[in-house]
C-alpha cells in the first residue's frame, strides 16, 4: 500500500515533504497536487520509475513527459531558450502552463520526444510542488495523472487524494494529498516551432501567450 500524506494546501508540513523527497530519491513514484490537476512525479535520473509511469499511463515513446522546475534557471539547463522564448516563459510562469522546447544536451534522451527531441517544461504555482522541488534541489519528472479507461470519450484526471490511493494502491509509492485540484489541465504551447502553436487550451490564460509572440 502506498504512503498517504495529508498536506495542508497552503502551508505543507515540512517533515512530510522531506519524506516525499526521500521516496523520490530512492526511485519511488508519487502522486502530487499542482495548480492544474494531480500529477505523477519521479526522479529525473530513474529509468525504472519512468517505465513504471509509462505502464500506468499506457504511454508510448512519443508521449511528452514534463520536467517540473523550481525556476527559469533550471529550465535553462535542460531546454534551449532564445530571448523571445525566455520572455514568454517569464511572463507566464509560475503558472498552469506546459511549454515544449528543444532539449539541451543535459536532458537524457529517454526523457525526450523520440523523434522531435523536445521536452515539456513547467513551473507550477502551488506550494506543495514548490516545497518539494526546493527539498530535492533538482527538477522532477512529471505526467498528468490520467488513467487509461475502457470506453470512448475524454479521460479526466484524478482529483482526489483518496481516490488516487484507492485506484493505485500498489502502482505508486506515495500520495501527497493537497486537496482538490480540479480537472482542468495545463495550457500546452509548442515553442519548439516558430511561430509557436497552442496544442491544448487549459487552465492557463492565452492572453500572455498570444501577446508574447504572434500566433
Amino acid at each position: 500500500m502506498s504512503h498517504y500524506f495529508e498536506l495542508h494546501p497552503v502551508t505543507p508540513q515540512a517533515r512530510l515533504i522531506r519524506q516525499a523527497a526521500d521516496i523520490v530519491r530512492e526511485g519511488g513514484v508519487i502522486a502530487y497536487p499542482t495548480d492544474s490537476c494531480y500529477a505523477l512525479g519521479w526522479h529525473i535520473g530513474d529509468k525504472g520509475a519512468l517505465e513504471r509511469v509509462r505502464r500506468i499511463r499506457q504511454a508510448d515513446r512519443h508521449h511528452h513527459f514534463t520536467l517540473v522546475c523550481a525556476d527559469l534557471a533550471q529550465v535553462g539547463r535542460f531546454a534551449l531558450l532564445d530571448t523571445w522564448q525566455f520572455r514568454l516563459l517569464k511572463a507566464c510562469l509560475p503558472g498552469p502552463y506546459t511549454f515544449l522546447l528543444k532539449a539541451s544536451r543535459e536532458t537524457p534522451r529517454r526523457l525526450q520526444h523520440e523523434k522531435r527531441r523536445t521536452i515539456g517544461v513547467r513551473i507550477p504555482d502551488h506550494p506543495v510542488p514548490r516545497m518539494l522541488l526546493h527539498e530535492l534541489g533538482e527538477p522532477l519528472m512529471s505526467s498528468t495523472l490520467i488513467l487509461p479507461e475502457e470506453g470512448e470519450g475524454p479521460h479526466l484526471p484524478l482529483t482526489s487524494g483518496r481516490e488516487i490511493q484507492d485506484r493505485l494502491p500498489h502502482e505508486i509509492d506515495a500520495v501527497l494529498d493537497g486537496g482538490d485540484c480540479g480537472i482542468v489541465p495545463t495550457t500546452v504551447v509548442d515553442l519548439s516551432v516558430e511561430p509557436p502553436v497552442i496544442l491544448r487550451e487549459g487552465r492557463g490564460s492565452l492572453r500572455p501567450v498570444i501577446g508574447g509572440k504572434p500566433l
